[in-house]
This record gives C-alpha cells, sequence and structure tokens, in this order.
C-alpha cells in the first residue's frame, strides 16, 4: 500500500467530527474510538463493532465511511478472519457506489486499493466481478 491506514483512520475520523456528520452519535463514536485506538483483543473488539453499528446509521456519513473501511483493515491486520475481509469489502462496495463528483479523488483511490486488498484476502480478482464479464470483450466480438 502506498499509504498508512492507521494514519488516513485518523484523518477521516478528525474530518468527522469536524463536519458534524455524527450529529448526536459523535461522543458515543469518540468514546468507542479511544477503546478501539488504545487497547487490543475484546475490548478493541467490541468497540470496533460499535464503530459499525454507528456507521449503519449513517450510512452518507462520507468521512466516517472512510475511517470504518481503514480501521476495518486495521482489524484484519489484528484478526485474520474472512469476516473481517467480507465487511471491508462490503465497507468499500457501499462506499464507492456513493461518490459524487468532486469526491476527494485521494481517499477514493485509497479506498480503491484497500478493496483490492480485501478482494484479494476472500481470493477474489477485480476481473472476479459481474461487471468485468459485460465490458470484456468474447469470442467473435
Amino acid at each position: 500500500m502506498q499509504f498508512d491506514p492507521a494514519i488516513a483512520a485518523q484523518a477521516s475520523f478528525t474530518r468527522a467530527q469536524n463536519s458534524g456528520e455524527l450529529g448526536p452519535d459523535l461522543e458515543q463514536a469518540r468514546a468507542a474510538e479511544a477503546i478501539f485506538s488504545a487497547s487490543a483483543g475484546r475490548e478493541a473488539t467490541a468497540a470496533y463493532y460499535t464503530l459499525l453499528e454507528l456507521g449503519e446509521r449513517h450510512p452518507d456519513a462520507i468521512a466516517f465511511q472512510e475511517f470504518l473501511i481503514y480501521i476495518t483493515w486495521q482489524q484484519v491486520a489484528e484478526e485474520t478472519i474472512p469476516a473481517h475481509f467480507q465487511k471491508g469489502a462490503a465497507l468499500c462496495d457501499r462506499y464507492l457506489s456513493r461518490l459524487a463528483r468532486g469526491h476527494d479523488t485521494i481517499q477514493a483511490e485509497q479506498i480503491r486499493e484497500l478493496r483490492r486488498s480485501f478482494r484479494a484476502g476472500l481470493g477474489l480478482r477485480e476481473d472476479d466481478e459481474p461487471a468485468y464479464d459485460e465490458d470484456t470483450f468474447k469470442g467473435g466480438d
């Protein structure tokens, strides 16, 4: 990777806080993030799932969704199980499907890079997607 997901996570979380995109859930997010960042094991895992729940309540919170993707990569590093790769890929797909014109291209490219990594962890390639098959020339085309 050409970037550090932990640093990117902190930058995204700072943007999420400053933007107000979490509304009344901001304090709960701050508390869970503090535990996630300072802990390991069960306590960090519980905080991670709290953050994911907040993300489900705020699917349009762009910076917070970026943060969730980055910390999911950290979860993969902590506990390499298929569920984390699947969650990471799903978060990336949701994020990338909502990109608007003028979106931060650096963030988008980093998320695409993580998406490739999450999918690779599941044994999938970019060309395993249905869209790839639709765009690929077939014999006789």
